[in-house]
């Protein structure tokens, strides 16, 4: 499909009419289906207005989505255009910040995510990793989906808080889980406040202060601890470097921020990969030599194949300071210009055979530019794509050198919206049986 070149003074490429109310629901509740309905109807740039008084404009050519991630910092605002989840992350969080305090806090955060850094957070990887999937039902289905989870939230929790076994990690653990599982519908009390008043948005708003009081204090007495210069956690390493300049609020939106982000969508991707192999049994052996001849290259593969065919995010967004021309329109300022995860993932043009799930694609060769976008990109691109795919690594080494897996039904599962996310719609379940 053709990009629509616009009329000479259109500002805004074509979209739907409905009630801004009406295409907010759709946009949250249905966006895999209602962006891929849209794109069809009106082309490759398509616009859609939604709560907030918000306006984006969704975008699905590599060459589009490559001009959004090379586009001038301060023109092109990935903070703003994450504001909704602001009252969640919080003011000062990577991801709702922009220019000088977004550079401040990347400087900040950078050299716990390097490469000598995420050699050091290896073997916890691989130690939490084996004793989760140890613990896999044999020989009955069950749903890996929570499971990856459990062991993404645990690996996080220990790297980023460093946090001991005791009550309060045992009470933070499912208050963190509860501000991950709502559905798409209930993520709307994050743009309309007078939500939190009532029913399920208030008990999550009070869910998510309660979670607070809990980092808060884990941060009170680690700012306390006297063995901070020996710890390799997050927090720890923040407080060595920059203790002094960083308030407790700063630490707890960067933090709530990398344990939230941090574990879910390496959760959903690992989901996708086992869903994906169990019904490959071909790919499923290539896999498990992989992971019995350390080859983490192809372990590497199938993680990014699933984050391609399976997008755990709909999309990224930056807000427009200025006016920015785009395929031929003038965006006014204020405008969300979205690139689509989803729709460049399986485009045809873009993707040989976009359906098919083939991790040979990243064997020997990087993706072009705006191609395979799951961490973004630009200067913004995710800080923890490398903590991602390494645990995503492990996860399936300790797995498939322990088990057969096949899908428990014949029927593919679909993605299904939850918060800001998509998952296997019954938590990609599978049978595991030990090698013989």
């Amino acid at each position: 499909m053709a990009t629509v070149e616009a009329p000479p003074g259109t500002a805004l490429p074509p979209g739907s009419n409905l009630p801004r109310l009406v295409q907010t629901i759709l946009f949250v509740a249905f966006r895999r289906q209602i962006h891929a309905r849209w794109r069809r109807r009106y082309g490759e740039l398509f616009t859609t207005r939604v709560a907030a008084n918000r306006t984006i404009v969704t975008l699905s050519r590599p060459e589009h989505i490559r001009q959004v991630f090379a586009g001038a910092p301060t023109i092109f605002h990935a903070g703003e255009g994450n504001g909704l989840l602001a009252p969640v992350m919080g003011r000062h969080s990577l991801l709702t910040t922009d220019e000088g305090e977004h550079l401040r806090a990347r400087k900040l955060l950078m050299p716990a995510f390097n490469g000598a850094a995420l050699r050091g957070y290896r073997d916890l990887m691989t130690d939490l990793a084996a004793a989760f999937v140890e613990r896999w039902p044999v020989g009955t289905p069950f749903a890996v989906h929570p499971r990856m989870n459990a062991v993404t939230l645990e690996i996080i929790l220990r790297v980023v808080f460093g946090m001991a076994e005791g009550p309060r990690l045992a009470e933070l653990r499912p208050r963190l889980r509860r501000i991950s599982d709502i559905g798409p519908l209930t993520v709307l009390g994050w743009s309309y406040p007078r939500l939190r008043r009532f029913g399920v948005w208030r008990r999550n708003w009070e869910n998510l202060h309660a979670a607070d009081r809990l980092l808060y204090a884990e941060i009170t007495d680690r700012r306390a601890a006297g063995d901070l210069t020996e710890r390799d956690d997050v927090l720890s390493r923040l407080l060595t470097t920059a203790g002094d300049e960083l308030s407790d609020l700063e630490l707890r939106d960067q933090m709530i921020t990398l344990l939230l982000a941090g574990h879910e969508t390496t959760a959903t991707a690992l989901a996708w990969s086992f869903h994906e192999l169990s019904r490959r049994p071909d790919l499923l052996r290539r896999a498990q030599q992989a992971a019995d001849d350390g080859d983490d290259e192809y372990l590497e593969a199938v993680a990014k194949e699933a984050m391609r065919r399976r997008p755990v995010i709909q999309n990224v967004a930056r807000l427009l300071t200025e006016p920015v021309e785009l395929a031929g329109y003038r965006l006014p300022a204020g405008t969300i210009v979205a690139p689509s995860i989803s729709l460049v993932h399986r485009d045809a043009n873009v993707h040989q055979v976009p359906n098919d799930f083939r991790p040979d694609r990243f064997l020997g060769r990087t993706p072009e530019a705006g191609t395979w976008i799951p961490f973004g990109g630009g200067v913004r691109r995710c800080i923890g794509a490398g903590f991602s795919l390494q645990e995503a690594v492990a996860v399936l080494k300790e797995a498939l050198s322990r088990y057969d897996i096949r899908a428990a039904s014949p029927h593919e599962e679909f993605p299904k919206p939850r918060n800001i996310t998509l998952v296997p719609s019954r938590g990609a379940r599978i049978v595991a049986t030990p090698r013989t």
